[in-house]
């Protein structure tokens, strides 16, 4: 059985704001987690735990709280009013900011531990060489932190597309706007509507095998590089 025109578009929106996720998570998790492997702050564990708070926090809370501070009365949304751009729940750039918070630890965590994995001896030699430290970030710990980085992108363009939870509290599910593959197979088994369930949700599992294999032969490629 074709996929219905719903969920074709629900499936372009899920590539959309999984990439969008993907891609901003990649330039806000890299300096932030070059900084927590580097530090010997005070503050290196409260932040670290803030990091990764998603990972233990039930999804529907964390997409409650996000829709009240998005809300009309809410900080975030009193904000956005103020600046004439309206609310931003129940609308994608609301989804996008819900899924660049709920799979932030996906995004920190690898490269963190590659950059602690590279230890501070490299550094030290290209500052011996008179590299000044952002130099040397760009072109000493970033190529030698690659395969960490791209397994945070892999994990967190996959865990934008298996949200529930998140989007549903913040984005409900309106079609072309906030409904994505996660909601609109939810919407099929509500309308009892399982032939049409099972061709998304068998995507679904095909999609996160495929994404658990690669990053097992990506591992497996990377230890055999290692001396």
């Amino acid at each position: 059985m074709p996929l219905s025109d719903e969920s074709l578009q629900a499936i372009r929106l899920t590539l959309e704001l999984a990439a969008s996720t993907t891609v901003l998570l990649l330039v806000m998790a890299t300096p932030l987690a070059w900084w927590l492997s580097q530090t010997t702050s005070r503050w290196r564990a409260p932040l670290s735990a803030l990091v990764t708070l998603p990972l233990v926090l039930p999804p529907s809370v964390l997409g409650f709280y996000l829709l009240v501070a998005m809300g009309p009365h809410g900080p975030l949304g009193r904000f956005t009013q103020a600046m004439g751009w309206g609310v931003l729940s129940f609308t994608f750039t609301g989804l996008l900011i819900g899924s660049i918070i709920f799979s932030l630890p996906f995004a920190v965590q690898p490269i963190q531990h590659a950059f602690e994995a590279i230890g501070r001896r490299p550094m030290e030699v290209a500052a011996t060489l008179r590299a000044r430290p952002l130099d040397a970030f760009f072109t000493v710990a970033l190529p030698l932190a690659r395969p960490g980085i791209v397994t945070a992108a892999i994990l967190s363009f996959a865990h934008t597309v298996g949200e529930f939870g998140v989007v549903l509290m913040i984005g409900g599910n309106i079609p072309g706007k906030t409904r994505v593959v996660s909601t609109q197979i939810y919407g099929h088994v509500e309308a009892m509507e399982y032939a049409q369930a099972h061709w998304l949700a068998g995507g679904m599992l095909v999609f996160s095998f495929a994404v658990l294999l690669s990053l097992s032969l990506m591992k497996r490629r990377t230890d055999r590089l290692l001396p």
